[in-house]
This record gives structure tokens, C-alpha cells and sequence, in this order.
């Protein structure tokens, strides 16, 4: 059985695949908050800026078997030639994405990204990696397409995390709603630390929220 907040056709708003078309699949649940704002304070992350519990959103549901998820994702995507580009999110999808449902999506075509805190094992053979680790886990996941740290968190440097082994390292400025308004952004004190960092320390690109700028999904 698999718990899904809700699944979305739209463009990738983050990292390198950024202005890509995807299906994204949020499933419910995570492992560092369990969504509730009550508890925001006393969880291990604090800053996250998406609703995963329940099953309740756009084309959300419980899903009995794997092959039933994957139907329900590839009818989203547009008739082409191109493989459906699926981003596994959350929450933290590593919660539910198991190797049947890796194995079944690439059955039907799709190329299998994940997006995840690092501190659960992945099922084999995803395509694409993306690692956001958070202040205070243990990363289990050593080796990622894409290392995308929060920035800033209390106490947390960045570099701390080179020994995960990855091609590209990217700053995202924690969420700050005054970050999505064009006429702010440049004064925004998480733009400015971001930007300060990445000029000091020049392995690092900046990663901005494109889709909130865009005001789609």
C-alpha cells in the first residue's frame, strides 16, 4: 500500500533539472516532522514548507500495489516521446519507495528521480539523486547525482557535507515568503547569506524556488 498526498504534472523548480517537465509524486509522511505545525519546534527539521499529511490532494489516494501508482502518474504526462520524468517527494518518499515500485515505473518507461533528507537507505537503480541533508541526522545515502543544502541552519556549514560524494553542490535559501517577491529578493538576509556563501566558497551554486517565483505547483 501506498500513501500519497497528492501528484501533479509541472516544471522542476530546483537543482539542476530546473524548467524541467515532471510528474511529481508527494507521498506522505516523513521521518524528521510529522507535518503537524504544533510540533514544528521540537522536530529535528523546522523549516520545511510542504503539506504531507494525508492523502487528500490532487490525484492523492492510497494505491494497493505499484503498477496501480504508476498508471495513475503516467496518465499526467503528455503525449511523447520523452520518458515521463518522475520526481519522488515528500515528505520523505524514501519512507515508501520501495524496489518494486523503482522497477515497475522503469517498466513503464520513466526515469526515477528522488528527492530525500539521506538518512534512509534507496532502492537500487534511481535515476537521478538529490540529497538535502538537515542539522542533527546521520546521512546514510554517501553518493548523490545532487547535494542541495538548506541554508542557513543553525550551525551548519555546508562543507561539513563533502564527504558525500555528488557532481553538483547547490545552496537553497531556507523558505522565507519575502524570497518570492522580486522587489525583496535582493535584500532578503537568507538570499544574502546564500549568496555570501557561494561567492566564498565558489564549489557551490545557489538553487532558487523557481516554481514559487512562477507561482505554479
Amino acid at each position: 500500500m501506498y500513501s500519497v498526498k497528492e501528484i501533479f504534472y509541472t516544471l522542476q523548480g530546483e537543482g539542476v533539472h530546473s524548467g524541467r517537465p515532471a510528474v511529481f509524486c508527494r507521498f506522505t509522511g516523513c521521518n524528521l516532522w510529522n507535518g503537524k505545525e504544533k510540533d514544528r519546534g521540537t522536530s529535528i527539521c523546522q523549516f520545511c514548507d510542504t503539506d504531507f499529511i494525508g492523502t487528500n490532494g490532487q490525484n492523492g489516494g492510497k494505491f494497493r500495489t505499484a503498477q496501480s501508482l504508476v498508471e495513475q502518474i503516467i496518465t499526467l504526462w503528455p503525449k511523447s516521446s520523452e520518458p515521463c520524468f518522475v520526481v519522488c517527494t515528500g515528505g520523505e518518499p524514501a519512507l515508501q519507495l520501495n524496489q518494486e515500485l523503482v522497477d515497475t515505473l522503469h517498466d513503464f518507461g520513466c526515469e526515477v528521480a528522488i528527492e530525500t533528507n539521506g538518512t534512509l537507505e534507496l532502492p537500487h537503480e534511481i535515476d537521478w539523486v538529490c540529497v538535502s541533508p538537515k542539522k542533527g541526522t546521520k546521512i546514510i545515502v554517501q553518493s548523490c547525482d545532487e547535494l542541495k543544502v538548506v541554508y542557513p541552519q543553525n550551525n551548519v556549514n555546508p562543507n561539513d557535507y563533502l564527504d558525500i560524494h555528488t557532481k553538483n553542490y547547490f545552496i537553497s535559501p531556507e523558505n522565507d515568503p519575502s524570497i518570492f517577491d522580486v522587489k525583496k529578493v535582493s535584500k532578503n538576509p537568507n538570499c544574502l547569506s546564500a549568496v555570501k556563501f557561494c561567492l566564498n566558497n565558489p564549489l557551490w551554486r545557489i538553487s532558487l524556488q523557481t516554481h514559487k517565483f512562477l507561482d505554479i505547483c
